[in-house]
C-alpha cells in the first residue's frame, strides 16, 4: 500500500474516533498492566466490571502482593481462567516490588520477564504509560481489521502482524492507530460481518475492493 493511503486511513480513523483511549479503566499503573492481563480470552466490559471492587480489596501494590491468589481469583472468577491470572498477577505484584522498586518497568525487556505478559501486554504498557513511539498491539480486531484493509498481508500471527505494521505505521500515530482498531472492530468492521457500506475506509480497502463487490 502507498504510504499516502496509508496515512489517508490513520487520518481517517482519527476522525472518526477522535479519542482513541484505552477502553479498560485505571488510575495506576500497575492496574493497567493487571487489567490487560485479566482481559485476555474476556472482554474488556467484563474486566470493567471486575475491577473495582478488586482494586477496593487490594488499595496497593504491596496488598496485591501480600495477597492470597485463591482471595484474588474470587474476585476475578468471571474473567475466565482465573486461577492463572491471580497467580501472574499476585506473582506480578511480587516482582514490581522486589526488582523494580514498585514501578512498572519502561522496556520491552523488562516487561517480558513479568508472569504472564507477552508483547501484545507489553506494547500497550509502552504505548499508554510510556508514550513510546512505534509500539504495536496487535489484538484479534487489529489483525482482523488490517489485514483486510491490506496493511498487512493477511497473516493471524500477532508477532508478524506487529513487524509489519511497524514498517508502515507512522511511528507517532501506531499505539493511537491500534486503539482505533479495537473501537471500529467492535463498532463496523466486526468479526461477524464487515459493514462496507458504512466504512469511511472503504476508499483504500482491499476487502472492500474484493469481497465487498460480490455481494452487493
Amino acid at each position: 500500500m502507498k504510504k499516502a493511503d496509508v496515512l489517508s486511513i490513520v487520518n481517517a480513523l482519527k476522525e472518526l474516533y477522535p479519542d482513541s483511549l484505552c477502553s479498560l479503566q485505571y488510575d495506576k499503573d500497575y492496574e493497567l498492566l493487571f487489567a490487560v492481563r485479566l482481559s485476555a480470552q474476556c472482554t474488556d466490559e467484563r474486566v470493567n466490571q471486575v475491577t473495582p471492587a478488586l482494586y477496593a480489596r487490594f488499595p496497593t501494590l504491596q496488598a496485591f502482593a501480600e495477597a492470597d491468589p485463591e482471595e484474588v481469583g474470587q474476585y476475578i472468577h468471571s474473567c475466565g481462567f482465573f486461577r492463572a491470572k491471580s497467580r501472574d498477577i499476585v506473582l506480578s505484584a511480587q516482582m514490581l516490588l522486589r526488582d523494580y522498586g514498585g514501578k512498572v518497568p519502561g522496556t520491552m525487556e523488562e516487561l517480558l520477564k513479568l508472569p504472564g505478559v507477552g508483547r501484545k501486554t507489553a506494547n500497550l504498557i509502552l504505548g499508554d504509560v510510556y508514550d513510546t513511539p512505534g509500539v504495536v498491539v496487535a489484538d484479534t480486531h487489529c489483525i482482523r481489521i488490517t489485514g483486510r484493509l491490506g496493511l498487512t498481508d493477511g497473516t493471524k500471527d500477532p508477532a508478524k502482524v506487529e513487524a509489519q505494521l511497524r514498517k508502515v505505521l507512522p511511528p507517532e500515530e501506531s499505539n493511537n492507530f491500534c486503539h482505533r482498531m479495537v473501537l471500529h472492530g467492535r463498532a463496523v468492521c466486526t468479526a461477524r460481518t464487515a459493514r462496507c457500506g458504512e466504512c469511511p475506509l472503504t476508499p483504500w480497502c482491499k476487502y472492500a475492493k474484493t469481497e465487498f463487490k460480490k455481494v452487493k
